[in-house]
């Protein structure tokens, strides 16, 4: 097997047995680049990774999906759970530490009484539309920003025309969702108070529930945040946050928190336990009790693995100040950006927040900058795409290195536009 090659021929030996190649979407080799993505790892550190060949690149790119805020194999978590295991991760009788993390994420969260557990984000926000439904009595759903895989999610966009409010659900595929659940769930735009009160007016009486993401691209107005939390109180609307992305990146907890917003039910997955599957999911006692109406159990989010990681994360990034310490990093990286953008006459445009920023290239051949980019940053030895997540990892040396390669970069892309 040609050295250069190694995760390259792999990834198409897995394409003959896993249906798609990767089982993340977002973790595809050719959501980067076709041919030359490494798309497997031998060891991951803090923000380093070594591919099948043993050659080390810096992430500057989406750290684990955004999981591994604290970076990869953090020593003080990982020995939380190596403890775990040592222990026994799993048996008949359950975990002490789902209690403890639960006082602990009420501590936090003071407008919530009660607990639930999961092991990833999609099932978690299944979980909870399972519970607002039967709090409310009512199936229908408004939801807003991306949610995950389940089904009453993706119902919401299986109208081809409907799939424009939400851009991440353009070039996903609808097969096996079941037609009969087109108008239980419906899409409104992120800050857009009037056409969410238009939604809802239409089907005041259907709707049980609304699921909204606080924060992903940009930072909520205030008349819509505070539209949403009158509406859905009055007419007795269950309110779901949204806080896989968002949560304990912004701060410790909900990103929810900085707006003073009180949801009935808040939804934590990603870095709430820097890479170790966890998920929980919050809220109010009078609607969170409607879980006992409801079928809702698996053997695996009683493991002790998780609850653990969390605790262990949670406690670091309070000690460490760590979300101050993202916003730095990434203030840092979108400054960059912008000045090393005018400085080689590329027109950019830079959005996000400074934990999870993003830039695009203002030019008709946008879609061959950015592969070109990718190409070029991973021959410097970055992971690097138009999306920067910051995490606890990241130094001033890696954020130096990286913005004199992206100057370079910037350099030969000068050439390549009309």
């Amino acid at each position: 097997m040609n050295k250069t090659n190694t995760s390259r021929n792999l990834y198409g030996i897995a394409r003959k047995f896993i249906p798609g190649g990767s089982q993340l979407f977002s973790k595809r080799a050719e959501s980067f680049l076709a041919k030359n993505w490494p798309a497997y790892y031998t060891k991951a550190r803090g923000c380093e990774i070594w591919d099948l060949d043993n050659k080390k690149y810096i992430d500057m790119s989406l750290m684990g999906m955004g999981s591994c805020v604290l970076g990869y194999a953090d020593a003080d978590v990982d020995a939380a759970v190596i403890d775990a295991v040592k222990s026994g991760s799993m048996c008949t009788l359950n975990v002490p530490e789902e209690v403890k993390l639960a006082e602990l994420l009420i501590k936090i969260h003071p407008w919530a009484q009660m607990v639930r557990y999961a092991r990833t984000g999609g099932e978690a926000m299944a979980v909870a539309i399972r519970i607002a439904r039967a709090a409310s009595c009512k199936d229908g759903v408004l939801c807003c920003g991306y949610h995950g895989w389940h089904d009453w999610y993706m119902s919401a966009y299986l109208s081809a025309k409907k799939s424009a409010n939400n851009p991440l659900m353009q070039n996903m595929g609808f097969a096996g969702i079941p037609r009969k659940l087109m108008g239980t769930s419906f899409a409104f735009r992120f800050n857009d108070t009037q056409g969410f009160l238009r939604e809802l007016n239409k089907r005041r009486n259907q709707i049980g529930a609304v699921v909204l993401e606080v924060v992903r691209g940009q930072y909520p107005e205030k008349e819509f945040i505070r539209t949403v939390r009158k509406v859905t109180r009055d007419r007795g609307v269950v309110l779901i946050v949204d806080e896989i992305t968002s949560g304990f990146r912004f701060n410790v907890g909900g990103a929810h928190l900085l707006f003073e917003l009180k949801p009935d039910i808040a939804v934590f997955s990603k870095a709430m336990s820097n890479g170790f599957p966890m998920a929980a999911i919050i809220g109010k006692k009078n609607v969170m009790m409607a879980a006992e109406k409801s079928f809702i159990s698996s053997t695996y989010w009683t493991e002790k693995i998780g609850p653990v990681a969390a605790l262990a994360t949670i406690k670091k990034m309070q000690e460490r100040r760590v979300s101050g310490y993202l916003a730095r990093i990434g203030k840092s990286v979108q400054e960059g950006w912008k000045s090393l953008s005018l400085s080689y006459g590329i027109r950019l445009e830079v959005s996000g927040t400074y934990p999870l920023c993003y830039f695009r290239f203002l030019h008709e051949n946008e879609y061959s900058l950015k592969r070109f980019f990718t190409e070029y940053m991973l021959k410097q030895g970055f992971l690097a795409t138009n999306t920067f997540y910051a995490s606890y990892a990241h130094k001033t040396e890696h954020i130096n290195g990286y913005l004199i390669a992206v100057g370079k970069a910037f350099s030969r892309l000068r050439r390549k536009i009309p």
